[in-house]
């Protein structure tokens, strides 16, 4: 796996569609409802299918071999995930 991301959001959860978007691990919006309909995305080591899946700070998604963890500024580098 490579290095993970922390991509840090404003508010307290994102949906897992837009977070794909904001970390770069997608370039659209239907890129990210393929991603998912193939069951390539990973939330915390679970595949993930749902768009609309409510991720909050310390949650990591994995595209591949790409890793982002949602982050609020709070977020120790050492997440058990």
């Amino acid at each position: 796996m490579s290095d993970v991301v922390n991509v840090k959001i404003d508010d307290e959860s994102i949906k897992l569609g837009q977070f794909l978007k904001l970390a770069n691990l997608v370039e659209s919006g239907s890129d990210a409802k393929a991603l998912l309909a193939g069951g390539v995305v990973r939330v915390n080591g679970q595949p993930e299918t749902r768009r609309g899946r409510s991720l909050v700070n310390g949650d990591l998604v994995q595209v591949a071999s790409a890793s982002a963890r949602v982050a609020d500024g709070s977020t120790p580098d050492d997440f058990p995930w």
